[in-house]
């Protein structure tokens, strides 16, 4: 059993942008939800002006360890997702070596639990090592303690349909999803930015949107085939929501997300050669970003998911041609999406819970976390300052990424408080402790 993480009160937050009530947490539930709440051994947080949402989950994080601690560690990205109103992650599986087996993914999901921000879901490579030639341990990265779900061989497209099919193929057996990285080798090999106007007169070589959109409309065909769930990675074009949206259409189990990044950030930004702005899949058009946005209000889209990818600073501060492709976004996100879908009409706090908590949790197969904020749920909670402003300073950030394109900014939304399984990562916008179970010895239930 995990230790006693307290027992709170949250007074008078509006849960999911609604009517104020009072949340009281105990040991790592939702004791009551109601009006004028008392417990005397209670801590009270007045939560009046904040919005109580679920805590968020992320799809898509790359906390580069084992192998990369130059760049992040769980450590340092689990403590940037609590403040980025997180309390789970999936570790993408491109670390050194490669999370291809029940070991590193064990490995990373210890780290996690060690840490105790967050809970730390590690998703598994596709294929060994990234290579693309041969499935992976798929099988016992899924019996592994680690219970692994999702598998992906994000920063490289699974690009052999035979191997695709037999990945798709396998998952079924556990309810597993393929989260694809949708991009066609051959028709970007060399490529720099977005092909497009933009590029034409920078001289860059073009990233051609077709690229993304081929191997979309061909993993939708080969999931609804063999009646598997496809999940897209990193959504960047009008087409290819188009094209999920017409999968959707027809009844193929197919989930995407769309980065803040994607959301907010066109190609014109490039015209500064700031390698900052280098990222994979590249900032698209205006009419993308616009067609990204009504994806995601419509649904077509399903989740916001950060692709939190640090570097050191000297792989992004070079010249445009040698520089690594990411940016950081865990402690931006809630902000980015506040400013790009809430403040624009087109979605409620309640739509933000869907597309940041409630469906990742789903497609991530995480029962704990995306619950709604009721009694006897767990109390994964944040809590956000809607109407506060700030400048985005990467060096004040807790990732050791510096590669924030928004830095400079001004963003609305803050995070004031984070509960992780009822304990208070986050308080006052300040990391406070981690989760009382980090400090039991491994294997400790």
């Amino acid at each position: 059993m995990a230790p006693s993480t307290g027992t709170y009160l949250i007074r008078g937050a509006a849960v999911l942008g609604g009517e104020p009530a009072d949340l009281l947490i105990r040991d790592g539930i939702i004791a009551e939800k109601g009006a004028g709440l008392s417990d005397d051994g209670a801590t009270v947080i007045d939560a009046a002006g904040l919005v109580a949402l679920p805590g968020m989950v992320d799809v898509h994080t790359h906390l580069r360890e084992p192998g990369r601690e130059d760049a992040e560690t769980v450590e340092t990205g689990t403590r940037a997702a609590a403040l980025g109103g997180y309390t789970a992650v999936h570790a993408m599986a491109n670390s050194t070596p490669v999370a291809d087996t029940a070991g590193v993914v064990e490995q990373v999901y210890s780290l996690g639990k060690a840490a105790g921000w967050v809970d730390v879901r590690p998703v598994g490579a596709v294929t060994v090592g990234l290579a693309g030639e041969q499935l992976a341990e798929l099988g016992a990265m899924a019996d592994s303690r680690a219970r692994v779900r999702m598998f992906s061989d994000d920063g490289i497209c699974v690009h052999d349909p035979v191997l695709m099919r037999r990945a798709l193929e396998y998952v079924k057996a556990f309810d597993g999803v393929v989260a694809q990285h949708a991009q066609e080798p051959r028709l970007t090999a060399g490529a720099q930015m977005n092909e497009g106007e933009v590029s034409a007169v920078l001289g860059l070589a073009g990233w051609p949107a077709v690229a993304e959109e081929s191997i979309i409309a061909r993993d939708v065909l080969l999931a609804q085939h063999v009646g598997s769930r496809l999940h897209v990675c990193h959504v960047s074009t009008a087409g290819s929501v188009e094209i999920i949206r017409w999968a959707k259409q027809r009844g193929i189990n197919v989930t995407a997300e769309v980065t803040p990044h994607h959301l907010l950030l066109t190609d014109d930004l490039v015209r500064s050669y700031d390698p900052v702005y280098k990222v994979n899949p590249p900032l698209r058009t205006d009419a993308d970003v616009q067609a990204l946005r009504a994806g995601l209000a419509d649904g077509t889209i399903d989740v916001v998911g950060t692709d939190h990818a640090p570097h050191p600073s000297e792989h992004k501060e070079c010249e445009w041609a040698q520089a690594a492709m990411g940016m950081t976004g865990l402690e931006t996100a809630l902000s980015v999406v506040q400013h790009t879908m809430i403040e624009t009409g087109l979605m409620t706090w309640a739509d933000f819970a869907r597309v940041t908590s409630a469906t990742p949790a789903a497609i991530g197969r995480l029962a704990d976390q995306g619950r709604p904020l009721e009694a006897g749920e767990p109390a994964n909670i944040v809590l956000v300052d809607p109407a506060a402003r700030w400048t985005v300073d990467p060096f004040r950030m807790a990732t050791m990424g510096r590669n924030s394109p928004f830095k400079g900014r001004e963003l609305p939304g803050k995070v004031v408080a984070t509960f992780y399984l009822g304990h208070p990562t986050v308080l006052n916008g300040e990391l406070n402790t981690p989760h009382p179970s980090a400090a039991q010895p491994a294997g400790a239930a």
